[in-house]
This record gives C-alpha cells, sequence and structure tokens, in this order.
C-alpha cells in the first residue's frame, strides 16, 4: 500500500515576487497597463491570482513595483560599470540599455501616460524619478572626480541632463530604431558630457 503523497515544495515568497514582477513586465509591455489583468500575470508567472494579490495591493502597486525593480537593477548595473570600466565604456553600456531594452522603453511610456490621470501613479513616478536621478548623481560624481574632470555644472545639473536625455533616446529609439541605433545614442551621450566638461585653458591662471 502506498504512503500518503509527498508535500508538494512551497516556493520561496522571494521568489514568487521574482517571478511575477517578470510576467508583470512582459504582460504590461505587450499589451499596456489599461489591457493588462492580474490573471495574465499570475497565469504568465505560474501562479494563481491569489499569489498576486499576496505580494502586492492590485494592479497599480504591481505596476509601480515593475518599474521599481527594473529602475534598481538598472543603476546597480550602471554603477557597477562605472567602477570597472572607463568612461566610454561606461557610457557604450547605457547606449546598450537604451537601445536593447525596449521592454522597459515600453513600459516607461504606459506609467508616464498613467500617471497624467492617476493620483498615487504620479506619486510613485516622483519618487522613482528622483531616486533615479541622486543615484544617477552620485554616478557622475564618482567618475569625474576619479578622472580628474572638472565640471562646468554642478553634478546634479549634470545627472538631470543625463537622465532626461536617456528617457528621450529611448522614446525616440522605439519610434526610429534604424535611425536612432546603439552608435546614435553613444555618440549623443559622450557629446552632452563633454560639453559638460571643463576646458584646460580655462583653468589656467593668466
Amino acid at each position: 500500500m502506498d504512503g500518503p503523497p509527498e508535500p508538494i515544495p512551497r516556493v520561496p515568497r522571494a521568489q514568487v515576487r521574482s517571478r511575477l514582477l517578470a510576467a508583470a513586465a512582459r504582460v504590461f509591455a505587450e499589451h499596456g497597463y489599461a489591457e493588462s489583468r492580474l490573471e495574465d500575470v499570475a497565469r504568465a508567472a505560474g501562479f494563481t491570482k491569489g499569489a498576486v494579490y499576496s505580494n502586492f495591493g492590485g494592479k497599480q502597486d504591481l505596476f509601480a513595483a515593475v518599474l521599481s525593480d527594473r529602475s534598481e537593477h538598472e543603476f546597480t548595473t550602471a554603477a557597477a560599470l562605472e567602477r570597472s570600466a572607463a568612461a566610454e565604456e561606461a557610457l557604450v553600456g547605457i547606449a546598450r540599455r537604451v537601445t536593447e531594452d525596449t521592454q522597459r522603453g515600453r513600459l516607461g511610456l504606459e506609467f508616464a501616460a498613467h500617471a497624467t490621470r492617476h493620483g498615487p501613479t504620479a506619486v510613485a513616478v516622483t519618487r522613482m524619478r528622483r531616486s533615479q536621478r541622486e543615484t544617477l548623481t552620485e554616478l557622475v560624481t564618482e567618475l569625474t572626480e576619479r578622472h580628474g574632470v572638472r565640471l562646468t555644472a554642478p553634478a546634479e545639473t549634470v545627472a538631470l541632463a543625463l537622465h532626461c536625455l536617456t528617457i528621450g533616446l529611448s522614446m525616440e529609439h522605439l519610434a526610429d530604431p534604424e535611425t536612432v541605433d546603439a552608435r546614435a545614442v553613444e555618440d549623443t551621450l559622450i557629446t552632452t558630457l563633454a560639453g559638460f566638461a571643463a576646458r584646460a585653458e580655462h583653468e589656467e591662471t593668466p
């Protein structure tokens, strides 16, 4: 006589959350925020709808978590790149992320559009964007100090310019990927950074 069935291993909560975030990113990017359903996210992740609600308050909370998660991953990657590579190589890495991670660009469009109609979303966007700019400011400061570059504007200003530029380039790549390719993005970022670098002769004392 067979014994009782073996219990089904419980999926760790962190793994459940990770799988739900990955599935939600795919669903939101493919269908847009309005047309996406939590049932679709749960099914794509291999769980029931209850798993979504046990980890997130609802679709808005899940969407905000997706953008926050991907933003954190992006800047963690950028920070590691800045610490280990030359400035030019770091910019190449940023350009590749802009052109290769089109899913993030589509999600960004959905999130920004929803923020104009939904107060809590606007709050989430503001919090996320401030965090991104603060992280980028730290990266700009670290990069310029390591290479002995003097900027013509505060690091916060340079970070804001690069942040807005990266978002714009991501949108342009979605609209015209053939022209706004990785090389075009890279050249634009390098030119912009060069414009903030003080020339040596300006530092010389008459």
